[in-house]
């Protein structure tokens, strides 16, 4: 049995089709999604704000590579090209932390658990905040504790969209 988080986006196109896409493709492995939240993009490149949104994720027959795959599969429905780094993307999704057992700790360069860059993403953190508020991110501490130690205005840009929603009510 694993349990993960991912961190789902998208700035391109139908913006809010693509995380709800994902959220489906899940299915039953979706424990809890977060609210939407609309986030100016990281890199350099002028684009349109991100759409994201944290979803906590179980399965048994999974462990962090089979995360990975179905992220991948995820943004592989969406049509994703990769290109440009930090650049447009239909979906992204990144595996953020994975446990089964215990805390997966991975050092790879197709996945490295926890994500080496959560503890500075606001658009990370807030969401997952919104659905699991004593949440640990592995060798960094909690999550609350990461969020306050962001730069106000890098809190300040993560929005939430109360208007969309990943799933139907």
């Amino acid at each position: 049995m694993s349990a993960a988080v991912l961190s789902i986006g998208s700035n391109v196109g139908d913006r809010l089709a693509y995380l709800r896409g994902c959220v489906e493709l899940l299915g039953d492995a979706v424990l809890a999604a977060s609210p939407v939240y609309s986030t100016a993009p990281w890199g350099g490149a002028t684009r349109d704000d991100f759409l994201n949104a944290v979803l906590l994720v179980e399965d048994r027959d999974a462990d962090a590579w089979e995360w990975l795959r179905r992220g991948q599969c995820c943004e592989a429905a969406a049509r994703r090209a990769r290109g440009l780094r930090w650049g447009p993307r239909t979906l992204d999704v990144d595996v953020i932390d994975v446990i089964d057992e215990e805390r997966i700790r991975q050092d790879d360069p197709r996945l490295t658990l926890p994500h080496p860059r959560a503890h500075q993403r606001a658009f990370v953190l807030v969401p997952w905040l919104d659905i699991a508020p004593h949440a640990v991110l592995a060798g960094r501490g909690t999550v609350a504790e990461l969020l306050a130690a962001l730069p106000a205005a890098e809190r300040r840009s993560v929005h939430r969209r109360d208007d969309l929603r990943l799933r139907s009510l």
